[in-house]
């Protein structure tokens, strides 16, 4: 009899496991299938991703170390467009020596976009100097098979000695691009002015230090975006994406020292690409490997 019993209760509790199973493959899970993927074989690692602003549905992406002086125009579904290459550092073998982010923000004349290719690696922390390529956004790099520029490159230094990074970003407002180291227990933020001449030198200014629970070497940080308006700020590690929402007049060094949201992130394998959309409603991420998959997500609320 208390066989029986167990069994008919048995039942009803599977029948309910695998219905709350199905409805979170259904709800939850399918939201974090793959929006598309990268269709090129050239793009085997990318590093780094952000929104056009003069091209609706472009984004820039690029490769880690290992690859030449170049970048790409792709779709939000991972078409590529168009491969724009540019004259990098002689010294170099390949142009550049470890390309780890790229962003889209203002520079030197009004009305313009610029493309900030950062080749900031360093992961032995041994550089004299690290170097920010600016090139000017081209409409035609959203047609286009294959582009030339020549950008205007700037040779930035730590105040504190060298270190590997992984994070660019350009905030529209101040008009200062960010670096957001890597390694540690905390991580680094240091600003530079966006006003400089080609090969200049400029020592980073220091803003302090962020911490990230979680454990080496997930939680190191491997990439950042701000939206069009410097409202939103992103910052990904290997395993989370944290989200902040700029207050007024507030420099974004200060906002990033205030508690972050954690969004929806599915972790993806070498994951160290992201970048918001154009409006700032959602986010991109991609990852290291030939036909990587692109991820979409929705920010709850906008």
């Amino acid at each position: 009899m208390i066989k029986s019993k167990a069994f008919k209760i048995f039942i009803p509790v599977l029948c309910l496991l695998f219905i709350a199973a199905f409805a979170k493959h259904r709800l939850i899970d399918n939201k974090h299938l793959p929006e598309s993927h990268l269709f090129s074989k050239e793009m085997d690692e990318t590093s780094g991703l952000a929104a056009s602003a003069i091209n609706p549905d472009i984004y820039y992406a690029h490769n880690d170390s290992g690859d030449t002086s170049r970048f790409f125009a792709i779709t939000a579904d991972g078409k590529l467009k168009t491969t724009i290459y540019f004259s990098g550092d002689k010294k170099e073998p390949f142009g550049v020596r470890d390309c780890e982010d790229i962003a889209v923000g203002p520079g030197p004349l009004k009305g313009k976009s610029y493309v900030y290719i950062g080749d900031i690696g360093d992961n032995s922390a041994i550089r004299k100097f690290i170097t920010v390529y600016r090139a000017e956004e081209r409409k035609t790099w959203g047609t286009n098979s294959l582009a030339q520029t020549v950008p205007v490159p700037l040779n930035l230094k730590y105040p504190d000695g060298a270190k590997d990074a992984e994070a660019i970003t350009i905030d529209p407002i101040e008009k200062l691009l960010y670096i957001i180291t890597k390694r540690g227990d905390s991580v680094g933020v240091y600003t530079s002015p966006l006003t400089y001449k080609a090969n200049d030198t400029i020592t980073l200014t220091f803003r302090g230090r962020l911490f990230f629970s979680g454990i080496k070497p997930f939680k190191w940080i491997t990439a950042a975006d701000v939206t069009a308006d410097g409202k939103q700020i992103l910052v990904k590690s290997y395993e989370k994406v944290y989200y902040w929402q700029r207050q007024a007049n507030q420099p974004i060094w200060q906002a990033l020292k205030t508690t972050p949201k954690e969004l929806v992130y599915k972790q993806e394998k070498q994951g160290e690409a992201i970048a918001f959309t154009r409006d700032g409603n959602g986010y991109y991420t991609t990852s290291e490997g030939i036909y990587a998959p692109i991820y979409y997500y929705k920010i709850a609320g906008n």
